[in-house]
């Protein structure tokens, strides 16, 4: 089931509680890259959940980041589903970013020949084209 579609009821009523960032009130699946990436971005929209299940869901969306090689920077679950200059968990970069952000960025993912690239090489290097 990690294919990256959408999830329909049926789908999602298969999957057991501990594949969701929020076991108990099953929000947040964390089944693919898509999902631990939608996680993140929603997680300060999930209601009805305690400090201590947002501390838990973050420990395991975490461990679903690493798993599918979603890159976050977020160091606390305090830092989740808020916009910010300094959050890194898209896969995609912004076209309009700087050059010298994007090298960063290809820094910290170890491309090889960035150093070269002209800003649409790094651009697509870090889109995986």
């Amino acid at each position: 089931m990690a294919t990256g579609k959408p999830l329909d009821a049926e789908d999602r009523n298969a999957m057991p509680d501990s594949t969701f960032a929020f076991p108990r009130v099953r929000k947040e699946p964390l089944n693919d890259a898509r999902h631990v990436r939608n996680a993140i971005a929603r997680f300060d929209q999930v209601r009805d959940v305690s400090d201590k299940e947002r501390d838990e869901a973050f420990t395991r969306i975490k461990k679903a980041a690493a798993k599918f090689g979603v890159d976050m920077t977020e160091s606390s679950w305090k830092e989740l589903g808020k916009p910010s200059k300094a959050r890194r968990s898209s896969d995609k970069p912004k076209p309009q970013a700087a050059k010298k952000e994007l090298y960063a960025e290809a820094q910290r993912k170890k491309i090889p020949g960035r150093s070269t690239m002209t800003k649409d090489q790094l651009i697509k290097a870090l889109r995986g084209d």
